[in-house]
């Protein structure tokens, strides 16, 4: 079941519904939300995704995925996005998300580090997930506690 999303709104940016997929358990997916973030005047600026629930895929993959064009970044907007998914994971009455990225990828951790995730660990991405095909090995993996750092 999805929820409304028309509440995802900032004074600068909202995330604009582009799919949902629902559960996919053959393939260890959960039921995800896809967004284009798009300024108030409707120009997209990147891109995010909020996958409902936990498994192993999202402890490696996290339940947050997003990404900023080069153009817009430095403004905040995936922290901001961020903020807004959380708000709608809690409508799903997830008491937490896990947001991952490469140990590479410094702007991705500060994203991570500002809307107050917790840092758990650095794990290896298992040889049968999608993230190993793509070449990538190694994961940070950060917790954050929607209810007690609500926004």
């Amino acid at each position: 079941m999805f929820f409304d999303v028309e509440d995802l709104r900032t004074n600068e940016i909202f995330l604009k519904l582009d799919k949902t997929c629902e559960e996919q358990p053959e393939k260890k997916w959960l039921p995800a939300y896809y967004f284009d973030i798009c300024l108030l005047n409707g120009t997209i600026i990147g891109h995010c995704d909020l996958r409902i629930g936990h498994n192993e895929k999202t402890y490696i993959g996290g339940n947050i995925g997003y990404g900023i064009d080069e153009e817009y970044r430095g403004h905040h907007y995936a922290v901001k996005a961020c903020e807004l998914l959380f708000k709608q994971a809690k409508k799903h009455s997830m008491d937490y998300l896990i947001i991952t990225c490469v140990p590479d990828n410094i702007a991705s951790s500060r994203t991570c580090e500002i809307v107050g995730g917790k840092f758990l660990e650095i794990a290896t991405i298992p040889e049968d997930n999608e993230m190993y095909a793509e070449g990538k090995r190694k994961v940070k993996i950060f917790k954050y506690d929607i209810w007690k750092n609500s926004l």
